[in-house]
This record gives structure tokens, sequence and C-alpha cells, in this order.
């Protein structure tokens, strides 16, 4: 099958999974390095191809063609200059075929990697790359990817050299070394800088080569800060290690995929290898990364033979007592909980009786926070619901099921009465105690929240009337402190527009940060709904420790951490961490419609000492 649909209308709205190396995969297959790598499309396509296949059979969405040194200074070296057309072309056929063997979206990377002038001079660098660049077009690639690029004037030779073909999509990706910098000592700044006006524009950046995966980090960190386009990531597989007399790449695939998943959240478009990766790298990072790509899709409504008609949903403040406090616009608190992970429900239902009885309006029940395994959610939150009284706040998240389950659990909250459901994505497998599990992820949080809003119409997903329509109060979440706020504000509007009727944030240590997303929300017109703080009191200087680096989407500023250290007691660290988290409530409490409390380590007294202050 061919390509379909094509490279630009894909790239930056899907996650890409990229292949990984291409010369390091060619050293393990028995080529010595003293070979013209590149002249391999000629004298041994069927190996090529295998390579090729192997990646694509691994899961990659883009093969890169086998063309990186396929210029003509390089080509030179080895007597191949006149043949520069010949082999770029047959490289990107080789990529082309395997990749319409395939029976899904296949793209083909055209391969450029730097290039520079001779001691004797010879044509100018964008004349010789564009050599290049129409050859891989005429072969069938999708796209022309310039890797490895090492400087600033190299970026430019590229750009300059597309304008032979400015309607053709490329990107540009280039390597960092030490402190996020290249070989030349230039930030990434400078490397993204804009171009002259009138210059072709990139399709997407990227950063591959120079270091393994947590070297890369830092600079992905920033990267994400300084382009609107979308960008690719394509670590090396670790520091090569000297054994033998051999280079060898030590990184395994699960260390990689951590990496990648990291990448994504920071706003990643595609992900990949570069040298020392294989097929294997490629598999887990697919595998892990796949259900995220999967979770873009929005589930589709079945048309029925005869339409239904809509009902008029439940007002909000009919139906809960949560959803009457927001309707009214009352200050709500919530605290909360994990569900144990045995059965003995009765340490949260004695916790949560202690909640009700101290006026709390309500408590959180995540759905499998970190992809762990515990006692169902509904479970846990009817129990809360019947014997203590006070309202839950269930956590639904799409990892764990597909459109059916999700339907039949969503009905099934109606039937136990537990009508506050906050619709959230859900943390891949691949992070939890279960890495070997499969995620689900038929569709994200906005799908869940279309499909709840049909339901309180009374029409379920396949288009058929139900006996009564649910009376859900559809919330989401909000994350104050994301890296790529214009993806997350643009998510937010798209949840509000599915249904969402009030929202929670990731815990807020940052309270200006909260304060500037509501004014950008407001100044982006998006529909008002209220929203609940997600407040996090800090249990000690190791907990906000562990909190910065290992849950995702919080940030903890460096004056925060500063306080938690200054008092050296575990008792005084937990004040402090009350004083914090109190403060934090004061600076937003004007314009947020309640906070939602997390009692670390189960301690409610500390989430009390939040609340009641």
């Amino acid at each position: 099958m061919s390509a379909e649909p094509h490279f630009s209308a894909v790239f930056g709205k899907d996650i890409l999974v990229f292949d990984g190396a291409m010369g390091t995969e060619l050293y393990r297959h028995h080529v010595f390095t003293n070979r013209c790598f590149d002249e391999l499309c000629l004298c041994e396509p069927d190996l090529i191809r295998r390579i090729h296949a192997d990646y694509r059979d691994a899961g990659a969405d883009v093969l890169t063609t086998n063309t990186f040194g396929a210029n003509l200074p390089e080509l030179s070296k080895f007597g191949l200059g006149e043949r520069l057309r010949e082999i770029n072309v047959v490289g990107a056929a080789l990529a082309r075929e395997v990749a319409d063997a395939a029976a899904r979206p296949v793209f083909v990377a055209g391969s450029i990697g730097p290039i520079s002038r001779g001691p004797d001079g010879g044509p100018d660098i964008p004349e010789m790359l564009a050599d290049q660049i129409h050859a891989l077009i005429e072969g069938g690639a999708d796209f022309i990817f310039f890797e490895t690029q090492p400087t600033r004037e190299s970026l430019e030779h590229c750009v300059h050299a597309m304008q032979a073909a400015s309607d053709f999509p490329f990107l540009l990706s280039f390597a960092i070394v030490g402190n996020a910098e290249t070989v030349a000592g230039e930030p990434i700044s400078r490397m993204m800088a804009p171009f002259s006006e009138g210059s072709p524009s990139p399709a997407g950046w990227g950063l591959n080569c120079g270091t393994g995966p947590d070297g890369l980090l830092g600079a992905v960190e920033r990267m994400s800060r300084l382009t609107s386009l979308p960008w690719v990531v394509q670590p090396n597989a670790g520091i090569p290690r000297e054994v033998g007399n051999r280079r060898i790449y030590l990184c395994s695939p699960e260390y990689l995929v951590t990496y990648a998943l990291r990448f994504i959240r920071l706003g990643a478009s595609g992900v990949g290898g570069c040298c020392g990766t294989n097929p294997d790298h490629i598999r887990e990072i697919a595998a892990a990364v796949k259900p995220l790509a999967k979770a873009q899709i929005r589930p589709t409504v079945v048309a029925p033979a005869e339409a239904v008609p809509e009902r008029e949903p439940i007002p909000l403040e009919s139906r809960s007592r949560f959803g009457r406090m927001l309707a009214e616009g009352r200050w709500a608190t919530s605290v909360e909980l994990l569900p144990p992970r045995g059965y003995d429900l009765s340490g949260i239902l004695e916790k949560t009786r202690m909640l009700y009885n101290r006026g709390v309006s309500a408590v959180n029940i995540p759905d499998g926070p970190r992809a762990s395994s515990r006692i169902s959610p509904l479970i846990a939150a009817e129990h809360i619901w019947r014997a203590s009284h006070i309202e839950p706040i269930l956590h639904f998240c799409s990892r764990d099921r597909n459109l059916i389950g999700m339907q039949a659990d969503l009905l099934a909250c109606a039937a136990c009465h537990v009508q506050n459901i906050l619709f959230v994505t859900g943390d891949p497998p691949k992070l939890g105690n279960y890495p070997q599990a499969t995620g689900v992820f038929d569709t994200d949080s906005i799908g869940m929240v279309e499909i709840q809003a049909r339901l309180n119409r009374g029409i379920d997903l396949g288009g058929r009337a139900l006996d009564a329509p649910t009376s859900a109060v559809i919330g989401v979440g909000l994350d104050p402190t994301a890296l790529d706020r214009r993806r997350e504000l643009d998510r937010f509007r798209r949840k509000v527009e599915a249904g969402a009727e009030f929202a929670i944030t990731q815990p807020v240590f940052d309270p200006d940060a909260l304060l500037k997303m509501l004014d950008e929300i407001e100044s982006l017109g998006i529909q008002p709904i209220p929203i609940i703080a997600g407040i996090w009191p800090l249990a000690s200087l190791r907990n906000a420790t562990f909190m910065q680096n290992e849950v995702p989407g919080v940030e903890i500023p460096d004056e925060i951490m500063r306080r938690m250290g200054s008092v050296d007691s575990r008792e005084d660290q937990l004040k402090m961490g009350i004083e914090i988290a109190r403060e934090a409530v004061e600076r937003v409490r004007a314009r947020v419609a309640g906070i939602q409390v997390s009692a670390p380590f189960g301690n409610v007294l500390t989430a009390l000492g939040v609340i009641e202050a």
C-alpha cells in the first residue's frame, strides 16, 4: 500500500516511532567499517531491505534511507562520486518498497548527513545538498531528513538547498553534546533561531546522536520551549564502552523506553534511536508509545437505523451534592485517597468517615495511579458512599478499558450512584509494576468526556436510547505547569467543548503558574468552568525530591525545595509542607472553586491541616 495519509498531514498530530541506527546495524551484520555503507544500496540491496523490514516489523512508522553519507565529498573518497544520483535514488526506493509492503502507513525519510566542502573547493554546499535532495525525492522519500547537523551554518545550508524543492517537507535535526550545546559550542536557542525571511520553513525539528537519552533530557526540555513546530528525539543507545577494542552500546531497550515516554510527555511528536539502537529498542518503544498514539482517536458514534432524540441533561445542581456546590458557586473541598492494594476497605472507610464528620465535601479516588494495581476504584467509591456518606469523585482512565468496557463501567457508576467522575487518559503500563501489561487506550480523556456527555443525554455510543439518562458530573484534569502550554490549553478547550463541567489541576506548588493559566484560559475565550486547585502538602524534603523527579506533571520551584530543606527534623519539614500548602491556597482562593488536597502516605490529618486553616 502507499504511505497515506501524507506525512505532513500526520506529523505533529500523531506520535510517530522512527527507526533506529543503520550504520551500527550494518556493522552488526559483519560489514566492515572501511566499506562505503551507502554503496550497499547498490551491491547488497537485500541486506538493506532486511534491516528496513526489521525496523518496520518492530513497529517503526518511519524508515530512514541508507544515504546518510551519500553526498559528493563522502562518495568521492571511495571513487563513487559519479554514482551519487543512483545511490540516493535506489536507497530511497529500497525503503519505499519495504514501507509500501506494510499493512499500515509507513513513511520514508530521505537521510542527509553533514557535508563539508573539500580542500580543493568544488561546488557550494547547498548545490551538493540539492543533488542529493532531488535524487531522494525521485526515489520515493516522503520527506527529507537532515540528520546530525553539527552547526547553525550547516542548518542554514540545508534550508538554502531546500529552496529548489520548497514545497517538499523537511526536518532539521542536529546533534548536541555536553551542556546542551553543539560541538561548536552553540546553544539550542542559536540552532533554532528563525531563518532569513523568505526561506523555506521546516516541517519540524529534531535532536539526534551526540549522547544518550539522559544526556538529551535537558536539551529536550529547552527545545520544547523554543518552538511550536513538531519535533523528534533520537538518542544514542547510551555512551559506548570500549570492550575488547570494540565500541559497544550497552543501553537496554527498557531504559530507552523510560526516556522515550518522558520525551513524549514533554511534547515530542516522534521518538526513535540513533547510534547503537537496533530493532529490539524500537520494538520496546513502539509497544509503549503506540497506545499513546492510539489515545488520540476520538470514539465513533454508530448511527442507528432510526434517529434517537436526545434528552435534556439533568441540571447540574440536581446530580450530586458536589454538583450543587459547583452550580451555586460554593467553596468545595476534597481529599485524595488511594484505594488499598488489597481488598480490605476498613482503613479507607475509617478515614472517609473522619473527613465527612469534619465537613469535607468529597473524596477523590484515583484509578490505578502510575499504572499500579489496586482494588477497583469503582468498588471503593461505592463502599465509601454507602458507609461514609461522603461523595466520591471517581477518577476514570482509558488505559484498562476498551470502548465496550468503558461504557459498561460508566453505566455501573450510574447504578451505584457514583455521580462525580474525573476523566483522565491514564499512565502507560510501562511506568508501573506490570510493564508487560497491554494498555488499551481506545480513546483519551476528551473522547471519554464525549461518551459520558452522550450518556447524560440518554444515548449510548451505539446511538441507542438508554432507559434513563445518566447524571454524571463530568470532570477533567488541567496541568498549569505543562511545558507545552499551547497543547495543554488546546486540549482543555476541547475537553470543555466535549462537555466537561469542572476541572481539577495537577498539584500546584507555584500559584503564579496556575493564575497565569487561568488568565490565558480567559483571554482565549474558553468557556469558563469551575476549577479545583490540586494542593499537595509536602510531607518531607525526601517527599519533595521524589515528587520533583519521579511524578509526571509535577514541577516544584527551587524556592520551595530550599524552604523544605531549611528545617531538619521530619516533624518540622511536615509543618513547613503544610504551611507552604496553606500559602498556595490563599494565593489562588479568589480564582478557583475549591481545592483538592492530597493526603501524603494516606495521612488525612495532614490534608485536614490545610483545609481547616
